[in-house]
């Protein structure tokens, strides 16, 4: 992760607030490292190529004795030791499965194999699930007049969230979140994790004026900076 300075946290803090001003509602925004190791991964992967490159060997050609040989297992020479051949060749491919098993769990671990190897469907549950979390964690949903909207980021994953409460998400179009999701993307694929957040923020500020103006009364009830996660 590019890392985040002082002046990065207070332009977004700024960019926040400046928003703020313009409206009822509240804008959090929460960057996240990784949301989750999804250790399952490279055991999945493990178990399919265990299963499926061996039987894969067989179905080219590669026959049972073939094995015995490769591993440097005694050959049989008269019929009444088939059965001693059939148990070598079993236990050679159970002991191949292993090996693969464990090499392959060893491969995919590495993170950055990981991550691209991890399906697309299981981050963006990752990722959504994690946002949630901040959202309720934060109280976002405590807010006034349910208000509140949470701009995430999980760079590992390389996603983003945009989850605005019940009393703005009625009252503005979805077309309007995907502009904010799409301004947030556009700063990180550059690099500038900082830009991002502050064009998202911005464009979010500009929503919020529009349907969510701002009242007598109004305080701000969440903090304006930047949260981080480990």
């Amino acid at each position: 992760m590019r890392k985040m300075t002082l002046q990065d946290q207070a332009r977004i803090a700024e960019a926040v607030e400046a928003a703020e001003k313009t409206t009822a509602g509240e804008i959090f925004c929460v960057l996240a490292p990784e949301v989750s190791e999804n250790r399952e991964v490279p055991l999945i992967w493990a178990a399919a190529a265990a299963l499926i490159l061996p039987a894969g060997g067989l179905l080219a050609g590669m026959r049972p004795d073939m094995l015995t040989r490769l591993f440097g297992g005694w050959t049989v020479g008269h019929a009444s030791a088939t059965d001693a051949t059939i148990l070598s060749t079993l236990s050679i491919y159970i002991g191949l499965q292993a090996a693969i098993f464990v090499l392959t769990t060893l491969l995919v671990s590495i993170p950055p194999v990981r991550r691209a190897l991890t399906p697309r469907a299981l981050k963006a549950s990752a990722v959504r699930r994690a946002a949630m979390e901040q959202f309720l964690g934060q109280g976002l949903h405590l807010t006034r007049d349910r208000t509140g909207v949470l701009i995430f980021a999980a760079l590992a994953e390389r996603r983003v969230e945009v989850i605005a409460d019940e009393g703005i998400y009625k009252a503005a179009p979805q077309t309007v979140w995907d502009e904010v999701r799409a301004d947030l993307v556009a700063g990180l694929a550059r690099g500038r994790i900082a830009d991002g957040f502050v064009a998202a923020v911005t464009r979010t500020g500009q929503i919020l004026s529009a349907h969510v103006p701002v009242r007598t009364g109004d305080r701000n009830e969440l903090p304006d900076g930047l949260t981080i996660l480990p």
